[in-house]
């Protein structure tokens, strides 16, 4: 029985081994405290909780409406990411600067913990879980096994592809990950700045990074063009939240403070 091909591990395990070795890069050079991670793990999975909690019961009646490849359908997700994870990601930063002592020097370590729940966790280590399975399953050529083989052929059809034909989609779709690595680090830094120093500029600047999702109903259209355009704003964001670090710890009441001053 045709089993799927072990280069598909190659995406999922790429992404835990970026996302988790910034961490620990950044633990080394840097310092990269705990709380990072465990405000993080909130923010992020409340705001996946809630997405599901939206998008089951009203998913097909918006794509019905608006069509699979329109501005409505964006719209739909994208304002989801922008009021529930960089939202959410700004109100749980803000709740570590009044009662964790967050600090601006936490602002990468939080940015870095929200890339490594989506891309080392859900993307990467649960996808090497359920990609192990479905291996091992198929592998075993038992009747389980012919039945899944009928329904992924049926439901998923590409995870058969020959290499050649895999390869492009597996380094597309790692690109995909180091952008959206990129894009959590960028608002996750803005929001710390936002909540530790209380100027609601930097969480202006975070906001519309969310609206990155309102781009994936045209994804189809140009897979190698959507690619490189949303790594190209990933970097734009990131550069963004550069910018505004040097402002911050130009400032001599931000500084590794957990200070939170009136005004913007």
């Amino acid at each position: 029985m045709p089993n799927i091909d072990p280069i598909l591990f190659l995406q999922p395990v790429l992404a835990v081994a970026m996302s988790l070795g910034a961490i620990i890069f950044w633990w080394n050079r840097r310092s990269f405290r705990g709380i990072a991670l465990l405000l993080t793990f909130t923010a992020y999975f409340v705001a996946i909780a809630a997405k599901y909690a939206i998008q089951l019961p009203t998913y097909a009646a918006v794509e019905a409406f608006f069509g699979v490849t329109s501005v409505g359908l964006g719209l739909y997700f994208g304002l989801q990411t922008v009021f529930l994870e960089v939202g959410l990601a700004y109100l749980i930063a803000l709740y570590g600067a009044r009662r964790r002592n967050l600090k601006t020097s936490d602002a990468v370590p939080y940015g870095l913990s929200l890339a490594f729940w989506e891309n080392g966790i859900l993307l990467g280590a649960v996808s090497i879980l359920n990609l192990s399975v479905t291996y091992l399953l198929l592998g075993n050529g038992s009747s389980e096994a012919a039945t899944v083989y009928s329904q992924l052929v049926s439901s998923q059809p590409s995870l058969f592809l020959p290499p050649g034909s895999l390869l492009p989609s597996v380094l597309l779709g790692t690109l995909e990950r180091l952008s959206s690595m990129l894009i959590h680090i960028a608002w996750g830094v803005l929001c710390v700045y936002a909540a530790v120093s209380g100027r609601k500029k930097y969480l202006f600047y975070a906001l519309p990074m969310g609206l990155v999702d309102a781009l994936v109903p045209f994804a189809s259209l140009n897979t190698v063009l959507f690619e490189v355009g949303i790594f190209i704003l990933s970097v734009g964001f990131l550069l963004v939240a550069w910018r505004a670090s040097t402002s911050v710890t130009a400032s001599p009441t931000s500084q590794g403070s957990s200070a939170i001053p009136v005004g913007a």
